[in-house]
């Protein structure tokens, strides 16, 4: 019993040698850092789970026009008749000075309607330098993070920044250090953050992965939207992507560099995130032109039929 708990403790250390080893990303050519930070690794078969995105009903959550105006209520209602497993309540829809109050009933609303709130999401800048403005964006972001951690979302988008003035090395640099902080305080509430491939500085799959690798957190990874790669291989580099995933969006529309948008492969986004491992949510978000209260529930039957197939 004594020799079997040294052999074991023995494998545990230089396990955990080597861990570090890796982590610190020693001999990585090209990193943004000295630390590398590796992909999920997650026990088990690929899971995925119907989601549906705010966002996809971005003009009539704002509109002018209180009768033709939702709510968010009405929103999650619509995911439940609609056989989604979670609901993503995007930050924007929400009321400018929103009350703890209004978080908890609709936390209590998604969950008499059978529905988990799968995640939310917010629009920052963290590609600024030091001063107010950089302060501002950092503390709405962890204001987001207290509220998500009432309302019940597990998991918050979040955006690097556009490319600026700044040098590309100094405005990643800004942005790790950003996303740090900000994962260190969502760390203590139980959430993710997603950092999305939106263009701007992680318009390229490596400047992206270069960001996510470097913050050293286990509570980041990437909010993988399989329309925002407009790259040589847009595919291939979701695919690069897909093993550091928290949430993924969907899209209807795919578009290589050079060439005009198409209708996205959904089979063909389905296996690499299972050959990925991936086990989370899959929300559609829908960004095309056709009405979405006539395209969204399309699109989400053929993602159920292509989760289950």
């Amino acid at each position: 019993m004594t020799m079997r708990f040294q052999l074991h403790r023995r494998d545990f250390l230089k396990t955990s040698a080597l861990s570090t080893l890796t982590v610190a990303g020693l001999g990585s050519a090209g990193a943004l850092t000295a630390v590398a930070v590796e992909p999920f690794k997650r026990q088990g078969t690929a899971r995925l789970r119907l989601s549906l995105a705010a966002y996809s009903f971005r003009d009539v959550l704002q509109h002018k026009d209180p009768a033709r105006r939702i709510t968010l209520f009405d929103f999650v209602a619509f995911c439940a008749e609609h056989g989604c497993d979670g609901t993503e309540l995007t930050s924007y829809y929400f009321p400018a000075d929103v009350a703890e109050d209004y978080l908890i009933r609709l936390k209590r609303h998604a969950f008499l309607r059978g529905v988990a709130v799968s995640g939310s999401s917010v629009g920052n800048n963290f590609a600024l330098a030091a001063g107010p403005k950089r302060d501002q964006e950092i503390a709405a972001v962890k204001r987001w993070i207290d509220r998500a951690a009432i309302f019940g979302a597990p998991h918050i988008r979040v955006f690097a920044g556009p490319k600026s003035d700044l040098p590309l090395a100094e405005a990643k640099t800004l942005c790790v250090a950003a996303l740090e902080e900000c994962c260190d305080y969502a760390s203590k509430r139980g959430i993710f953050l997603g950092l999305e491939n939106h263009g701007g500085l992680v318009a390229e799959p490596r400047d992206m992965l270069d960001i996510v690798r470097a913050v050293k957190s286990p509570w980041l990874g990437i909010n993988l939207d399989t329309g925002n790669f407009q790259t040589d291989d847009p595919y291939g580099d979701l695919a690069r992507c897909a093993p550091y995933a928290v949430n993924v969006h969907y899209k209807a529309e795919i578009q290589q560099r050079g060439k005009p948008k198409a209708i996205t492969d959904l089979s063909r986004i389905v296996k690499l995130l299972r050959e990925a491992g991936y086990q989370g949510y899959v929300a559609l978000e829908y960004e095309s032109a056709e009405d979405p209260w006539k395209a969204v529930p399309v699109w989400l039957q053929r993602m159920k039929e292509a989760i289950r197939a």
